[in-house]
């Protein structure tokens, strides 16, 4: 603790946390106050011993700040009680199929990267629960789910993709943008990570990945407007350099630019650690550091 933390709901908060919960609720308005408490406790790595969220916590919390004055948390939505929270089970739709050799350029009709429609969420989360070596995890704020498919057939599909709000903070990201902490807080929606990339193991086809993420980087432009009414102008994720080496993204002329700080996705905590990973950007406009850093119009 020092002068410039409060206690809060049992917790010590510095300016800079305080600081960005009120810039979380102002950059995710759509939320329902469960939703952004949830998000909030991710941000902030606000967890129990058990390693659960401390949601009641930081519903407390947004209320206290409410009744301070100091914020305007989502309007409290009166629901139905619910039970727990559904987890995704495998089915017979996503079991392993024939296995697919070659290159991505022997797929008849091409590679296509699709929008998944909402009847296929539950079946996208699956394949990412089954198959990602991270699982799944419920995305909150801005996100896309995309699937990777074999032409114009929709039904064949040979991997998945979502793209997500970016880390609120890296070093090595902001030093090379040029960014000041104003220019971060104003801007940050500017930047999306590619926080899921999965090849389906049964797939082997040479340059799928990196032709995959070509792919969605020419579109995801014009799907992030559509959807949430702004254009990204850099794409950014993280690679464990113990499982995975890049090549992929190298391939597809993503930058490396630094390595985290393996401090945890938000964190700015030395005790909430985890391993650092190679970050990589790429470039979605000409000018994307004047854009994020004010100097001009996206």
């Amino acid at each position: 603790m020092n002068n410039n933390e409060t206690l809060l709901c049992g917790r010590w908060f510095s300016r800079d946390e305080l600081d960005e919960i009120i810039e979380t609720t102002r950059l995710f308005p759509a939320l329902s106050r469960r939703e952004l408490a949830k998000t909030l406790c991710e941000n902030l790595d606000w967890t129990a011993p058990n390693g659960r969220l401390k949601v009641d916590s930081c519903l407390s919390l947004l209320q206290k700040l409410e009744d301070q004055a100091i914020m305007t948390p989502p309007e409290k939505r009166v629901t139905a009680p619910t039970g727990p929270r559904r987890v995704v089970q495998a089915t017979a739709d996503t079991d392993p199929e024939e296995r697919l050799t070659g290159t991505v350029n022997d797929v008849p009709g091409g590679v296509e990267v699709s929008l998944v429609s909402d009847l296929e969420v539950q079946l996208w989360n699956e394949y990412i629960e089954r198959y990602h070596i991270l699982g799944y995890r419920q995305p909150f704020g801005a996100h896309q789910r995309y699937f990777i498919t074999a032409g114009h057939d929709v039904s064949r599909r040979l991997g998945c993709m979502l793209f997500s709000a970016s880390a609120w903070s890296l070093a090595a990201r902001d030093t090379w943008i040029g960014w000041t902490p104003e220019d971060r807080s104003q801007r940050l929606r500017f930047i999306v990570n590619n926080s899921r990339f999965l090849i389906f193991p049964w797939v082997r086809l040479k340059n799928l990945a990196s032709k995959s993420l070509s792919l969605a980087a020419k579109r995801l432009p014009n799907d992030w407007q559509h959807r949430y009414g702004y254009r990204p102008v850099l794409l950014e994720t993280f690679v464990d350099e113990a499982n995975y080496t890049g090549a992929s993204y190298k391939a597809a002329n993503w930058l490396l630019i630094g390595k985290s700080l393996g401090r945890g996705r938000m964190d700015r905590h030395q005790q909430f650690l985890s391993t650092p990973k190679w970050i990589f950007a790429y470039p979605l406009h000409r000018q994307f550091r004047d854009v994020l850093r004010g100097n001009r119009d996206e």
